[in-house]
């Protein structure tokens, strides 16, 4: 590790070095969640099949582990995929007063009578 008081004081440290060691942390500990995701996931579908000894339950349990494990792997995707639909909803959604005191919502989904 380089220490910030060098012998050269003309010698400048970027912030690249922090950043690059930043992302690298980041990769570590992405990869340390999903080792024990996974691990969780191993020992989740085995207690399953412990106590239900049936080939459903343990199936069930495994499908629900590989969806958790898809969806902590592909957070990005999903936090895209959430973000779009909810500015889409915001978009369509209009207020339309009706007649009554309180506003009434229009837009895709909602009918105006």
């Amino acid at each position: 590790m380089r220490t910030l008081a060098a012998a050269n004081p003309d010698h400048v440290v970027l912030a690249g070095d922090v950043l690059d060691w930043a992302n690298t942390k980041t990769g570590q500990v992405r990869t340390l969640v999903l080792t024990v995701a996974t691990l969780m996931a191993i020992i989740a579908v085995l207690m399953a099949w412990w106590k239900t000894r049936s080939f459903v339950g343990t199936l069930v349990a495994f499908v629900l582990a590989a969806l958790v494990l898809w969806g902590i792997s592909n957070l990005n995707v999903l936090k895209t995929k959430v973000g779009s639909e909810i500015d889409d909803t915001a978009a369509s959604v209009s207020v339309v007063h009706g007649t009554g005191d309180a506003p009434a919502l229009a837009g895709e989904g909602w009918r105006v009578s």
